[in-house]
This record gives C-alpha cells, sequence and structure tokens, in this order.
C-alpha cells in the first residue's frame, strides 16, 4: 500500500514538472497544447474510492495551476474528470473486469482504453477551455482549439501507453 502511494506520488510529482516545464510551453500552430498531466487520473485503479480520486485530482490540478497562474481552471477541470472517470470506465468495460482494474491497453484492450482516454480527454479539454475562455464570441477559434487539443493529448497518452505496454 505505501509502495502504491510513492509510485503515485512519483507520477504526481512527474507529470506536473513535465507539464509545467515542458508541455505549457508547447503550442502547435497557436492552437494544439497537450495536457497530460490528466495521464495519472486516468490511470489509477478503477477499485480507487471516489474521495482518494477526487483529492489526487484536486492537488494534480492546484500544482499545475499554482505554477502556470491558471486561477484553478486546472482544478475544476481535473476535479470534474475524477468525479465523471468512474462513469465512463462502466461505460467502455464490463462490469465482470470492473472490480480491480488499472485502465490501459494491456487491460482493456486498444479500442476500449482509446474510447475511454478519448472521452476523458475530451471532457477535461472542453471545460478547461470553457472556463479559459467564458464566452462563446469566438466559437469556431474555441472549438478548433479543442480538437486540437484533445487530438494531440490523446496521442501522447497512447504514446505512453505504447512505452508502458513495451516494458
Amino acid at each position: 500500500m505505501v509502495v502504491s502511494y510513492l509510485q503515485r506520488l512519483a507520477w504526481f510529482v512527474g507529470m506536473v514538472l513535465l507539464q509545467v516545464l515542458i508541455l505549457n510551453n508547447v503550442s502547435l500552430a497557436g492552437l494544439a497544447t497537450p495536457f497530460l498531466y490528466i495521464y495519472p487520473v486516468l490511470k489509477m485503479e478503477s477499485g480507487s474510492s471516489r474521495n482518494s480520486l477526487l483529492l489526487w485530482a484536486f492537488f494534480l490540478g492546484l500544482a499545475v495551476d499554482v505554477f502556470s497562474d491558471t486561477l484553478g481552471m486546472n482544478v475544476v477541470a481535473t476535479v470534474l474528470l475524477a468525479f465523471l472517470r468512474p462513469l465512463f470506465l462502466r461505460l467502455f468495460i464490463p462490469r465482470d473486469k470492473l472490480d480491480v482494474l488499472v485502465p490501459g491497453v494491456g487491460a482493456m484492450g486498444l479500442a476500449p482504453f482509446f474510447k475511454f482516454a478519448a472521452v476523458s480527454v475530451f471532457v477535461h479539454h472542453a471545460v478547461l477551455l470553457g472556463v479559459e475562455y467564458f464566452s462563446f464570441a469566438h466559437p469556431w477559434q474555441m472549438l478548433s482549439k479543442l480538437v486540437c487539443c484533445t487530438a494531440l493529448t490523446l496521442a501522447c497518452v497512447m504514446a505512453l501507453e505504447g512505452i508502458g505496454k513495451q516494458k
């Protein structure tokens, strides 16, 4: 159990540092920025309590907000993702496999994990960009940024899954 918390803490610190130091400075065509810091939220065991998941998500979003100076935008999006995550898992995983499962390509298969990750990343980014824009004055710009950021983040998540599968 202690090892599990230490692994989560290592992922937490690693993802926050990666996001704040490198990925926040990446911008493809001014539209796409990968938000890979949500990967530990996606990968938490399905048997984790909702309170634990929400706390980890809160502190993950708070750490990114503090270092990115974004005033709680990441907290809102990450906590909502953590709240909806069990629902998304139930949508894409058969009930008999849902008890103790670490979501991933190896445990779920490629198509179910891709669908789970795509819906999760899309919802996270929709909330994050909705809070950022807080207006529908430029809907096409917001929609294009949403699609590009979702695609880039999803590509990064699947790349991490591919690296993890190689081990």
